[in-house]
């Protein structure tokens, strides 16, 4: 078995045990209507020349405005967006798409992962703003995410267990989430979705995950970390302290 942590978590699109119970939603889901998104940025064929088969990046963005969504900054480096030329943004809220030109607003934070707030050209339909948390997280809090992992709307519960003390953990909070017996429920295409309190505030956003590759003949087979331990990594929301916030 061969250990491996903090696998970015944007998708790249391309052409080709334990049992536990699921946590409740400590907060009315219908509350986050409108405030989580899916982001695809598809490359034109300049961008492709290097890897033909790499349609476009994938990863979760929420509103802090209705022209500015948040994200983790390893989505917009995966991206390409730059804090000059507007580029199109596929936005979708649950079914709905529309398209949208975005650049680089700022980069947050003094993390390892920073986060990046989008703008946009023209304000989203739709679009609902979501509070930001001004306490740090305690351990053992009620968590849920709203996520885009695959592309496909997840609401999955979790709980805060500890504030990373070394390397590039330090100060990233550490989230258990699962569904089920379902550890890898947030996954590829989940980076940059909040992670929000039972007061239905932000406290964090989703970053990576910690998985294991098991080698199982010709078999490779990613597995996540023990039951009680993270496996998800998150940025403190503390990191956009110095922006000015959404009415």
């Amino acid at each position: 078995m061969h250990g491996r942590a903090g696998h970015l978590l944007f998708a790249s699109l391309l052409l080709f045990s334990n049992t536990q119970s699921v946590r409740a939603a400590c907060i009315d889901a219908a509350q986050l209507a409108h405030s989580t998104v899916s982001i695809m940025r598809y490359f034109d064929d300049a961008e492709r020349n290097e890897r033909p088969s790499l349609v476009g990046v994938r990863g979760t963005g929420w509103f802090l405005s209705p022209t500015t969504i948040v994200t983790a900054e390893h989505v917009t480096a995966g991206m390409k967006l730059s804090t000059e030329a507007w580029k199109p943004l596929e936005i979708m809220d649950g079914d709905r798409s529309q398209f949208i030109s975005a650049r680089i607003q700022r980069l947050a934070g003094a993390q390892a992962e920073r986060l990046a707030v989008i703008e946009l050209e023209r304000a989203a339909s739709d679009a609902r703003s979501i509070a930001i948390r001004k306490e740090p997280l305690s351990p053992e809090e009620e968590l849920i995410t709203l996520a885009y992992p695959a592309g496909h709307l997840q609401l999955v519960g979790g709980r805060f267990v500890r504030f990373g003390d070394d390397g590039k953990l330090t100060g990233m909070a550490l989230l258990e989430f699962f569904e089920g017996d379902n550890r890898l429920i947030i996954d590829h295409g989940a980076s940059g979705a909040p992670v929000i309190d039972c007061n239905g505030q932000v406290a964090a956003v989703v970053s990576n995950v910690f998985t294991q590759s098991l080698s199982l003949g010709y078999r490779v087979m990613r597995i996540s970390t023990a039951w009680g331990t993270p496996n998800v990594v998150s940025v403190p929301i503390q990191a956009l302290d110095d922006l000015p916030q959404a009415d």
